[in-house]
């Protein structure tokens, strides 16, 4: 899996990453060994697609 970091992360140490694919995984920077959530990719699309509707 090729993890980075999220973009809306921000420099502070609250941070979440993520590893895009056929699901997108996303994890706490600060507990990677609590594991991660998977969400099918046209899923993870679809809830960007409404947060990026709601900062407008």
């Amino acid at each position: 899996m090729n993890w980075h970091k999220s973009s809306y992360s921000g420099t502070n140490a609250n941070c979440v990453e993520v590893a895009e694919g056929a699901c997108t995984l996303v994890r706490d920077t600060q507990n990677r060994e609590r594991g991660y959530l998977a969400f099918p990719a046209d899923e993870w699309g679809a809830f960007l697609r409404a947060v990026n509707a709601e900062d407008r």
